[in-house]
């Protein structure tokens, strides 16, 4: 203990400015966890952005249904023998994409379908073991910030679910006359991509700040813009579950002109099938027409909130508002342009990392509404 002072002692004869001030207690412990957990969720983010480009091209190549099994762990291992590929095949061969669409294939043309898929799979289960290893080696070494293992711990169930979802995607198309995957379980598979996507941007971007500057920062939100950016992220998260049933059922190589569908506003035969709602998912017409019309929808609010961020005080959070309406008008452009070449791989899988473009940018821009970096003054 030290001893008994006089009152009158002056405080600087106590001060030892030898010791570093502490501060930041909040973040204290956890900063250098902070930046090795944003660079692991950085990794995934790679990763899922990879993935959902692949499992496009995997769809666009007709590949999605040459692995008749889920074996989550045994199916890691490709055919290695000319007896497993046979047996590879003679399972394809049973299935109606083969018998009514490919039938007379080659084994040298399945394997490229073959791979396609295997790739996509192997890809997700590299992802599931980054999350994995990831996260036991941040708990058992007690590095994860405070608050964050539910966080961490959703993305991994979110992982899980993804991959039961495909299995139920692709077991549609296995079974009866389909010829492809259900496209409303399409959609659902997409759909969920975007929904750990956007987790994991979320987080990354939490993960790129300081709590204590977080919460100076959200006494500055602009609660309106922010608000506009949410009802956009909504209004793009709709027009990717429609892409994907535009993607399901090819409809984009159907009704190749623009801006009139087979020379008219509405397509013809938009409700020939039976049941009626059939035609919400399957009609290639009304399908496309929903794409394109909320497509118009989307770049018309797009503008709104564009207009409304232009009236931001912050220099940053404008620059990422004015980058979702530069992207939103390449989105268009590459959309129509899709439509007109009747949806070769090249445009369509660029349309499609167009919206994973497009997806992060409204989420930035609405973490910048959230949590505004204030501009300095210069020389301030």
């Amino acid at each position: 203990m030290s001893g008994t002072r006089s009152i009158f002692e002056e405080v600087t004869d106590a001060f030892d400015d030898t010791v570093p001030p502490q501060g930041g207690l909040i973040d204290r412990g956890r900063r250098d966890s902070r930046g090795a957990i944003r660079i692991w969720l950085c990794i995934i983010f790679a990763l899922v952005a990879v993935m959902i480009l692949v499992g496009g091209l995997t769809r666009l190549t007709d590949s999605g249904l040459s692995i008749t099994e889920w074996k989550p762990v045994t199916g890691a291992v490709p055919p290695l023998t000319a007896t497993d590929w046979q047996v590879e095949f003679d399972k394809y061969r049973q299935i109606p994409e083969y018998q009514l669409q490919n039938k007379g294939m080659s084994m040298a043309e399945f394997k490229v379908i073959f791979w396609w898929e295997w790739g996509h799979r192997q890809l997700g289960r590299v992802i599931g073991l980054v999350w994995a290893l990831g996260f036991v080696y941040f708990l058992i070494r007690r590095q994860i910030p405070v608050g964050w293992t539910p966080r961490l711990l959703l993305l991994g169930a979110l992982g899980g679910l993804q991959g039961a979802v495909g299995w139920w995607m692709v077991s549609s198309g296995l079974t009866g006359t389909m010829l492809d995957v259900a496209s409303y379980r399409l959609a659902t598979h997409l759909g969920l991509a975007f929904v750990i996507f956007g987790f994991l941007s979320w987080f990354i971007l939490l993960l790129g700040r300081p709590e204590r500057d977080l919460m100076q920062s959200r006494r500055l939100r602009e609660a309106k813009l922010f608000s506009m950016g949410t009802g956009l992220m909504h209004f793009a998260f709709l027009q990717i579950l429609l892409g994907a049933l535009v993607a399901g059922i090819d409809a984009g190589r159907t009704y190749n002109d623009w801006p009139l569908m087979a020379g008219q506003f509405f397509p013809p035969l938009a409700f020939d099938m039976i049941p009626a709602w059939r035609n919400f998912f399957e009609n290639a017409g009304l399908v496309q027409f929903m794409h394109r019309l909320a497509g118009y929808g989307l770049m018309l609010f797009g503008v709104v909130v564009w207009l409304r961020a232009r009236k931001s005080p912050n220099s940053r959070t404008r620059y990422w508002f004015n980058a979702i309406f530069a992207v939103l008008l390449l989105q268009m452009t590459l959309g129509v342009m899709t439509v007109l070449y009747a949806a070769p791989w090249q445009l369509a899988i660029g349309h499609q990392f167009g919206a994973i473009v497009l997806w992060v940018l409204i989420l930035r821009s609405r973490f910048a509404a959230q949590y505004p970096q204030v501009d300095r003054i210069q020389g301030a």
